[in-house]
């Protein structure tokens, strides 16, 4: 995904044993805690887990960032970015779509917002011709199909 120019830290993955360190801090305060890890620890783990070129890792930072984002409201622009990133990577565009226009609408001039906007809109107008092309692909075996009935059933 080098077309995130303003996102290049959030695109490199962190070593394994980086991701180990934030894994192990939050493992670690949530068992002392009884589950209930600091928001910094949370959001630390989280954004290590999206950058993270691995599915699994992406989705289960994505539902850190959300608890974060639905528990602690003055936590919420500063979860925006990775929420729409995350989705992004995962290909949920429309989602990703959502929280980056929210992201935009605070900060209209946050270059990496504007970036992922672009490229999100890419991946969705594409995706749009996609399902067009197929659905009149569709149609139009359909319509073959259809017509071949009708042909054969003409000759009888």
């Amino acid at each position: 995904m080098s077309d995130l120019p303003y996102a290049a830290d959030a695109e490199a993955p962190l070593s394994t044993e980086e991701l180990n360190v934030l894994r192990k801090q939050y493992e670690h305060e949530s068992e002392k805690t009884n589950g209930d890890v600091t928001t910094q620890t949370k959001f630390n783990y989280a954004w290590g887990l999206i950058k993270s070129r691995r599915s699994t890792d992406q989705q289960f930072g994505l539902k850190l960032l959300s608890e974060i984002y639905n528990d602690i409201p003055e936590r919420r622009r500063e979860c925006l970015y990775y929420l729409a990133l995350g989705n992004f990577k995962l290909g949920e565009y429309t989602k990703a779509k959502l929280y980056n226009d929210k992201l935009i609408e605070n900060e209209p001039r946050n270059l990496q917002a504007q970036s992922l906007k672009d490229l999100i809109e890419k991946k969705l107008k594409s995706e749009g011709l996609m399902g067009m092309i197929i659905t009149s692909g569709i149609v139009a075996v359909g319509a073959l199909i259809v017509g071949s009935y009708f042909k054969n059933s003409s000759k009888k």
